[in-house]
């Protein structure tokens, strides 16, 4: 029976992709570059295979290093958050907690934020809604708020599902008198449509087909905006189609103001997601946020649902 792997190897291991060094492991650590490079020999060692090239500038993943990294990652994480939990559960949360999100995401979190900093009154909350994206990790943050569509590609940091907000097409009546009513998403092209730079990075349409795969649409617009309030209100002035999560449209949808666009594909929904990086990973006062963002969200979806 062969030996289990070393776990601790396999943890240094991690850190060494996550740093991108050595040395950076290291510190990260709080351990001498000997023993990282150890713990890294070791591992090979004991699966046969190198894990690592590496050269005088450049660190990169062998096919069976990103296995590993891939496979182990989800467990370290798993380990390091019951040991929090477990350690949060003989304590009262305290400390800073930094965080970002942009500027319509209050409209959904600000009650809940507060009803957390009011809960665990030893957080010091700093939020910052200029920041955003995943680059914003980078800046010391320790918690981004992001709204994303369809697949995630950055593999360097870890999203956490928060809320699934149904999306809608919508065009005002002044536009689709213009244009007539769109039936299939491929019409989009040719039309004018409204897009976002920010959340979405300015990405093409997503939509979903019956098998729940993205297809992606790229759309024409002179008008891109930094965030589903402005692309409503565009929508609202008949300046083109706009792909948007369904709840802010209602009263819009409800007044004739704006109507919804009955497509053969179904918009792909909007993700709103907690990111955090690798290197920061996750605290308690982290995960303690994220966990009651989700309840109250959740709770208010049902209510929704029910009138």
């Amino acid at each position: 029976m062969r030996d289990a792997l070393d776990l601790n190897a396999v943890r240094v291991y991690a850190a060494v992709v996550d740093e991108q060094s050595f040395a950076g492991a290291a510190r990260l650590l709080a351990i001498p570059s000997s023993n990282v490079s150890r713990h890294v020999a070791s591992l090979e060692r004991r699966l046969g295979t190198r894990l690592l090239e590496r050269s005088t500038r450049h660190l990169r993943m062998t096919e069976a290093g990103r296995l590993l990294y891939e496979r182990a990652r989800p467990l370290l994480e798993a380990l390091l958050s019951t040991e929090e939990e477990l350690g949060a559960a003989q304590c009262e949360l305290r400390g800073p907690l930094k965080m970002c999100m942009p500027g319509e995401a209050p409209r959904l979190l600000a009650p809940i934020i507060a009803e957390f900093c009011s809960l665990h009154p030893g957080v010091e909350l700093e939020c910052d809604t200029r920041l955003t994206g995943l680059e914003a990790l980078r800046e010391d943050v320790d918690l981004s708020i992001i709204f994303h569509r369809g697949r995630q590609d950055d593999s360097t940091f870890i999203t956490r599902e928060l809320a699934t907000l149904p999306s809608i097409v919508v065009a005002a009546p002044s536009l689709l008198a213009k244009t007539g009513m769109p039936r299939q998403v491929r019409e989009l092209k040719s039309l004018p449509c409204i897009t976002t730079l920010s959340a979405l990075k300015g990405q093409p349409w997503q939509f979903q087909d019956a098998n729940g795969d993205i297809i992606k649409v790229p759309v024409r617009s002179r008008y891109r905006v930094n965030s589903g309030e402005l692309a409503v209100a565009g929508a609202r002035q008949g300046i083109g189609f706009a792909i948007v999560a369904a709840y802010p449209c209602q009263d819009d949808l409800a007044t004739g103001r704006l109507q919804v666009v009955p497509l053969d594909l179904s918009p792909a929904p909007l993700q709103l997601l907690g990111a955090y990086s690798h290197r920061h990973s996750v605290t308690a006062r982290v995960r303690a946020l994220l966990e009651l963002i989700q309840v109250r969200l959740s709770e208010l979806s049902q209510l929704r649902e029910a009138s």
